[in-house]
């Protein structure tokens, strides 16, 4: 059975990838630990729902709407008002709220309440008059699963975690520039996967600026629109030398470090020079087991990283960021760990400082373990994809050749941008209001 990824690629777009097992080859993804590819449900499915009664709860402050299909929802007045739609509330063609919040009543009432046309009609006390869509509220219940459903329509949040055996998402370079059911599949693969592999770029720089161009824009650092990953003399980072890179999350010393990047193969080196990857939410969760205390350091403890020089611009950057960031939720949400910037200044008690150090060391130990590594060999017209908030790539050392050395090109993005392209794209291939 192919996987959830491939169902919505047009014949051709994804194809195994020929020659040493190294390579990467299509997936028939793993499904290691709890998560899966596939989306959770809408909080409705068919046509319009129909609404059986709706009522106000004048005690309680909310509107109680009972479906046609046995379910029930409660939505409070006060939301009601703020959402409503009308074109005095609502910039219709914008989406975009009108209603001034100073001009909310936060403790509103309810004057009437009926069903007109299968749509839901609300009179207010000072007489102003909304209207609801049941579709629109169904959507929008404030119950658990469908809170959950909504965001996970919105963000894709869940993940599909894999080790040394995982399978690269491989698809075809132009046809995800032209094909919007293969662009949307590649994002889909890069929300949940952490990385897509495209193949059948032109072996010459100005590529990633291309597919850029499929989502949106390329976000601008001090290292440029794009930047050069080679040997230089006089670097200005690690990367720029013919070095092993360890481990590691790009731009850490940035607050709000760059959620995507793009690395296309110009030229590879004669020997050496082969990538490794590694799912750094999955190791992560596999910490939070293993090690509780360890997981809880990381995630609580910010961590000065810095960065300085000469490229785009000048510039000297500092942060202070987790190695392991987590939402209100304790979901892991972003891991931010550079060896080389991690800075000398460290801002904790003196007391803190060996078991933060211990940490990072089972952590780091963790990453490195063979089972957890995908390694891979990029060759000229490659071009990956990765999700730099999720995982963490390095580098084998190579054989510098001068003019003539291994040569990648890369480039930054951020998720906004790539889910807001995502979303377009879906509701043009889907129809995905």
């Amino acid at each position: 059975m192919l996987s959830y990824l491939t169902r919505w690629m047009s014949r051709g777009a994804f194809q195994a990838l020929k020659g040493a097992s190294s390579r990467p080859q299509l997936v028939k993804t793993p499904h290691i630990g709890n998560q899966t590819l596939a989306a959770a449900p809408l909080p409705f499915t068919g046509g319009s729902p129909g609404v059986r009664q709706a009522r106000a709860l004048d005690q309680e402050r909310l509107l109680q709407i009972d479906w046609d299909d046995g379910s029930c929802s409660l939505y409070p007045f006060t939301w009601l008002r703020d959402n409503c739609q009308c074109p005095h509330c609502t910039l219709q063609s914008a989406q975009a709220r009108c209603l001034l919040f100073s001009n909310l009543d936060v403790h509103t009432g309810m004057g009437q309440v009926q069903l007109m046309d299968n749509k839901v009609s609300i009179t207010w006390p000072d007489q102003h008059s909304s209207e609801f869509d049941p579709d629109w509220l169904k959507k929008r219940c404030f119950s658990s699963e469908a809170r959950q459903a909504q965001q996970e329509e919105l963000f894709l949040n869940e993940r599909e975690y894999w080790d040394s055996s995982l399978q690269i998402p491989t698809a075809d370079f132009e046809e995800v520039l032209h094909d919007d059911k293969a662009a949307l599949a590649w994002l889909e693969a890069l929300r949940r996967i952490g990385i897509v592999y495209l193949r059948g770029a032109p072996a010459e720089q100005g590529q990633v600026a291309r597919l850029s161009q499929r989502i949106g824009y390329l976000r601008l650092t001090f290292y440029g629109h794009t930047w050069q990953v080679q040997d230089k003399s006089m670097a200005n980072n690690v990367a720029y030398t013919s070095g092993e890179l360890s481990l590691h999350t790009d731009y850490p010393a940035l607050h709000h470090p760059p959620g995507v990047q793009f690395l296309h193969c110009v030229r590879q080196a004669a020997q050496g020079g082969e990538s490794e990857v590694v799912d750094g939410f999955h190791m992560a969760e596999q910490l939070r087991r293993e090690d509780p205390e360890a997981f809880n350091i990381l995630s609580s403890l910010r961590v000065d990283f810095t960065d300085s020089g000469a490229d785009y611009c000048d510039f000297s950057v500092q942060s202070k960021n987790h190695i392991i960031d987590v939402d209100s939720e304790g979901r892991v949400t972003r891991i931010n760990y550079n060896n080389a910037t991690r800075d000398s200044v460290l801002d904790m008690p003196v007391h803190q400082v060996q078991p933060f150090y211990s940490s990072l060391k089972t952590f780091v130990e963790l990453l490195s373990r063979p089972e957890n590594v995908f390694t891979y060999r990029m060759e000229p017209g490659d071009l990956v994809t990765f999700d730099n908030w999720r995982l963490l790539h390095g580098r084998k050392s190579y054989l510098s050749q001068g003019q003539n050395s291994r040569h990648l090109e890369g480039a930054y993005l951020d998720w906004d941008e790539v889910m807001s392209r995502f979303r377009i794209l879906r509701k043009a291939v889907r129809g995905d209001s």
